[in-house]
């Protein structure tokens, strides 16, 4: 393969980050291994760490910075967002109700994509809406496999228990009535990626007196089928 671009400054930089592909490097390593002049190697790794390409470890040494998994999460997320598009869309169709898919992101759920109800009384979450991870089945799938510290965090205030979330493990999907908003019920089943944790919720929502204070024995079946199916599909283009 070429790794000359024409474009000096680039060609460099490609090769520094290249190196660090392989794990931590000290300067010194880094000229090592990219046969490249030592003021000229610390300039561009300096410049890369301006801009959170690089990063430094404990020890001091360069290694790949916070930037690429920013950019990783965006490719799989948009990646996600195309494979779940059409699912959403079924699963609306399923149900009559309007469908979401969520992930967690710090302290909030975002809604990364829907399938609105067309006509008639629904519950409308635009993509984009950052919304509360104390109440909602979205909430309770997202946190009810999260890691021991961050749902003792999200405990703290939410609408929902331990116990709750001990009873969502146990049957594979979360419902709730009037708990994020007065009127509106939910049914939420999560989304595992390739690495075994979960990586986002399938819901549907809407308005009470159309799925009751109970909307998961009638909808639970079709939200968890449709969250499995997304799945399956991450499984065969190794989104995490």
């Amino acid at each position: 393969m070429d790794n000359h671009s024409g474009v000096g400054v680039v060609d460099k930089a490609a090769a520094i980050l290249g190196a660090l592909e392989h794990g931590p490097a000290t300067l010194a390593e880094l000229v090592d291994t990219t046969h490249l002049a030592r003021p000229t190697v610390h300039r561009i790794a300096l410049a890369l760490e301006h801009h959170h390409l690089v990063g430094r470890n404990p020890a001091g040494a360069f290694v790949l910075g916070a930037r690429f998994n920013q950019l990783a999460a965006t490719v799989s997320e948009d990646r996600l967002v195309l494979a779940a598009q059409p699912i959403l869309t079924a699963l609306r169709d399923r149900t009559g109700e309007s469908s979401q898919l969520y992930r967690l992101h710090a302290n909030r759920r975002i809604c990364i994509a829907a399938a609105d109800r067309p006509v008639g009384l629904r519950d409308s979450i635009p993509v984009g809406t950052a919304m509360t991870m104390h109440a909602g089945s979205a909430a309770q799938v997202l946190l009810a496999w999260a890691d021991a510290d961050q749902m003792h965090t999200g405990l703290e205030g939410a609408r929902f228990t331990a116990a709750d979330l001990a009873l969502v493990r146990k049957q594979g999907y979360a419902e709730s009535a009037g708990e994020r908003e007065p009127g509106v019920s939910s049914v939420s089943a999560p989304v595992w990626g390739t690495a075994g944790t979960v990586i986002a919720a399938v819901s549907i929502s809407g308005p009470i007196e159309r799925l009751t204070q109970y909307p998961a024995s009638t909808h639970a079946p079709s939200v968890v089928r449709a969250a499995q199916q997304l799945t399956d599909v991450l499984g065969r283009t190794q989104v995490a």
